[in-house]
């Protein structure tokens, strides 16, 4: 791995790093595989984001042979993933949250609270039973 520092790489520092012929990387954005950002004189430069996807994409591409097409679909499916888990740590931190508001929901009803549809566990037994054996 690189040493990295703030500003962009240039190209050709890129390139020469990792082994990559310069239009390999160009080929790479034009498939929107990568998106460095550009100079006031419109020279691409990479970051370190554009550089650690950069390395997936060598990694997929030559350890384990998958084709570009592959690597699109992978990427996004871990940006994908990544939003979700976002997603739902936020969710989580909500409900930690809000815990007192929820408490009841976890405590069963009362003895006679009553159940919108009166059921017991025998006859829902014998229910399934018996749409199993037709």
């Amino acid at each position: 791995m690189a040493v990295r520092r703030k500003t962009g790489y240039m190209i050709s520092a890129v390139a020469e790093t990792y082994h990559v012929h310069p239009q390999t990387l160009r080929l790479y954005e034009r498939l929107g595989l990568l998106k460095p950002s550009r100079s006031e004189g419109n020279t691409r430069l990479y970051t370190d984001v554009d550089l650690e996807r950069l390395e997936v994409i060598l990694n997929l591409t030559r350890d384990l042979g998958v084709n570009l097409a592959g690597v699109e679909i992978i990427l996004n499916m871990r940006e994908k993933m990544d939003a979700m888990q976002r997603e739902f740590e936020r969710f989580f931190s909500y409900l930690q949250s809000h815990a007192e508001e929820f408490s009841h929901l976890t405590e069963p009803p009362p003895p006679g609270a009553g159940a919108l549809v009166p059921a017991s566990r025998a006859a829902t037994f014998l229910r399934r039973r018996t749409t199993r054996q037709h």
